[in-house]
């Protein structure tokens, strides 16, 4: 289960995982349930007679949802295509809690909504009394970020008499440590647990409630999305304060790369491109360069003049505070700097003001539009993701298929899937110290190396042919199932979800 799952609702990457895991893992022949909340954004589903509704036992009263069936809905064309068989899922209806404007936070503020805890509380209760009337008990269930940590922690307290969750493992999933779900002390009796938890070997935390960590606590299995982001988050440079639980629960704690969803993001088949292109014939990529730079405003587009895309989240953790560093330097290049994103404010304005200051050089969309996305990998020369840290990433995997040479810096998944080129192999330029210098002198490299034709040919191929498909992502997780209940893997077959898994 999640907070969030494409196509039905998305803030991030989460939700690209969330939509692309399920089917890799059916298509591995393990049946797969997925449970979401049902946002005001999801379109309706068919409701699922459950009986009654679902009863959620918050606090010192209930609350209730119904269950429905998830519909697929309209969809970009580069998104169509059902769920194959095996992948079933479910929305959580609770109008209470989830219709609203905005997933986690009001729109209108920015500021998380004050009864998140109960919120997802909630969702996790919901999900577990709904997987009671689904039938057999589920070998695995596979949480994902604080919003689905209760889970565990309701399995080991609250539903421990309960025999049909004897056999149940929990994995659960670190997208992003930074978002904790922390709460004060009194949340504890609002979403049902007894004031025990409230402990260092518990959920507390610096006299506060912290959801995630129930979740490492309590968990059968950690994982994260890349290797390198997992010995990181033991550090206290990037651990966020929980560096030593995790360096504690280091042996159930385990780097599984997310992949990149190529049916919806190949150049060669992307019905958003005006031009489709292969390494075989890369034709296609300077007619998306036109489109791209006409699109933006750019009235006689100069195709020799390199392209610098940027999709991204605006927020500090994406190195934005770097790129304002160096930003007057790039002014004076000759280039194209071309930003698609919404988030913090203070980012927003800054490239508002960077567009005006610079037009026909910087352009600018302070908006959420995936079409521009895919244009934007495809119409690019080269793509910036600058992060102080990065737990995957899928952009960098996106433009290595769009052959779009990324300049990152040397963090979590970007470490893992960019190598670094040396002159004569590699697929992208990397960056270490957390400087606009560092930065600045790494999109050097990269300007110079396009100055060659022939050579970023190479580099641009070096990347296309890389597979960060979901394919091995999706056995390793289904190693980690069968590892966790190998007797009854043994008799009846493996099954595994990102939600609810049943054989």
């Amino acid at each position: 289960m999640a907070p969030e799952g494409v196509p039905f609702s998305k803030t991030g990457g989460l939700g690209d995982v969330v939509g692309a895991l399920p089917r890799a893992l059916a298509a591995l022949g393990l049946e797969v349930d997925v449970i979401l909340p049902r946002y005001r954004v999801t379109p309706p589903g068919e409701m699922v007679d459950t009986g009654r509704s679902v009863t959620m036992p918050l606090g010192a009263g209930f609350r209730f949802a119904s269950i429905q069936q998830g519909r697929e809905p309209d969809l970009s064309p580069a998104q169509e295509g059902e769920a194959p068989p095996g992948v079933r899922t479910y929305l959580v209806d609770c109008p209470e809690f989830f219709d609203r404007d905005g997933l986690y936070q009001d729109k209108a503020t920015g500021a998380d909504f004050p009864d998140n805890h109960l919120r997802f509380a909630g969702l996790s209760l919901a999900a577990l009394e709904f997987v009671k009337r689904l039938g057999p008990p589920p070998e695995i269930i596979h949480c994902h970020d604080w919003q689905t940590a209760l889970v565990p922690v309701y399995l080991k307290r609250n539903y421990r008499p309960d025999l049909f969750f004897f056999d149940t493992r929990v994995v659960f999933t670190i997208h992003n440590l930074a978002y904790q779900g922390d709460f004060p002390p009194a949340a504890l009796s609002e979403i049902s647990l007894d004031d025990s938890l409230f402990n260092q070997d518990a959920l507390e935390y610096y006299n506060r409630v912290n959801l995630l960590k129930g979740g490492i606590v309590f968990a059968d299995a950690l994982t994260t999305v890349s290797p390198t982001y997992a010995r990181e988050i033991q550090t206290a440079e990037f651990g966020v304060g929980l560096e030593g639980l995790l360096q504690k629960n280091a042996g159930r704690l385990r780097g599984i790369l997310n992949g990149a969803d190529y049916e919806a993001w190949d150049p060669a088949t992307d019905r958003l491109l005006p031009a489709h292109y292969t390494p075989e014939n890369l034709e296609g990529k300077k007619e998306c360069k036109r489109a791209l730079l006409l699109k933006m405003g750019v009235a006689a587009p100069v195709l020799s003049r390199p392209v610098l895309g940027i999709v991204s989240r605006f927020d500090r953790q994406k190195g934005f505070d770097l790129l304002a560093e160096v930003a007057e330097s790039l002014a004076a290049l000759d280039i194209y700097l071309v930003v698609l994103g919404t988030g913090a404010r203070e980012y927003e304005e800054f490239f508002d003001r960077l567009g005006r200051k610079h037009p026909g050089k910087f352009l600018v969309k302070v908006a959420y539009d995936n079409a521009l996305a895919h244009l934007i990998e495809a119409g690019s020369d080269i793509f910036l993701m600058p992060s102080r840290y990065e737990p995957c990433g899928l952009n960098q995997m996106y433009s290595l298929r769009y052959g779009t040479v990324p300049v990152v810096r040397a963090t979590g998944g970007l470490d893992d899937t960019i190598d670094g080129f040396d002159g004569v192999s590699g697929t992208g330029f990397k960056f270490y110290e957390y400087t606009g210098a560092a930065l600045l002198d790494a999109i050097g490299k990269a300007l110079e190396a396009f100055r060659w034709p022939r050579l970023w040919t190479r580099i641009m191929s070096n990347g296309m042919l890389k597979d960060f498909s979901w394919s091995r992502p999706a056995r390793q997780y289904a190693e980690l199932y069968r590892s966790l209940v190998p007797a009854r893997v043994a008799k009846t077959g493996p099954a595994a979800a990102t939600a609810v898994p049943r054989v």
